[in-house]
């Protein structure tokens, strides 16, 4: 099974005593400040807990597939409340997966990034008052990321919920934004609920030296607890 989703950087270093955000400091990585003029891929950033499903294709004899769900790190513990949903989630894609796995080698894994959200989950309750969900924010088929593209397709043909996409942007025309403030594009409960922030993906997936893909995000309690 593939390794944990990556630990996504905040755009600027922290103080370590009150944990605001030092942009007086500059980026974090110095591949932000080069990069800072490209328009990045900008989504809704949703309060939550990191999960994931993992589908792996077996042989017919075995069953055609098996399907697990993961938390954020190996000791993760999820409520059982998501636990719950994300059964009901893969029974509902379930008949559809003899064909979505056609393409697929015996031993392919696709694992499917999302947030947990909702009732007693983090901030959650503006989302949703009485029940929780999973929405899909990346995918991985063994050592490949898919495109935005590619996630939109696979999330309408498993009928799956996936994060807004609000438009591709530099990285200060996002802190502009969030510094301003947006609303929730998935609060359903409090229509009025501001965005947590945007999470930015470099264009093209492009990594640093170490091998991590480029990807950054932008909150909006950053901004506010600065400004304060």
């Amino acid at each position: 099974m593939g390794a944990f989703y990556q630990k996504i950087n905040s755009l600027y270093y922290r103080d370590e005593k009150t944990n605001k955000i030092q942009p007086e400091r500059g980026y974090v990585k110095p591949e932000f400040e080069l990069l800072k003029d490209l328009k990045w891929e900008a989504t809704e950033k949703v309060d939550g807990i990191n999960t994931s499903i993992v589908i792996t294709k077996k042989a017919p004899e075995e069953g055609g597939y098996d399907i697990k769900f993961r938390g954020k790190t190996e000791h993760a513990n999820m409520p059982i409340t998501l636990i719950n949903k994300l059964t009901k989630i893969s029974e509902t894609f379930k008949p559809k997966l003899s064909e979505f796995l056609e393409n697929f080698e015996i031993g392919d894994e696709i694992e499917l990034f999302g947030e947990g959200y909702g009732n007693k989950i983090q901030s959650g309750n503006g989302y949703l008052a009485q029940d929780v969900d999973f929405i899909l924010f990346d995918i991985r088929i063994g050592k490949y990321w898919l495109t935005r593209e590619s996630c939109e397709d696979i999330a309408k043909k498993l009928d799956l919920k996936i994060v807004p996409l609000i438009g591709y942007m530099t990285i200060p025309q996002a802190e502009e934004l969030v510094k301003i403030g947006f609303t929730s594009l998935v609060a359903q409960n409090n229509k009025n609920l501001l965005a947590e922030g945007l999470v930015l993906r470099a264009p093209l997936g492009l990594k640093d030296r170490s091998g991590e893909r480029l990807i950054t995000k932008v909150k909006t309690c950053d901004w506010v607890k600065y400004n304060k």
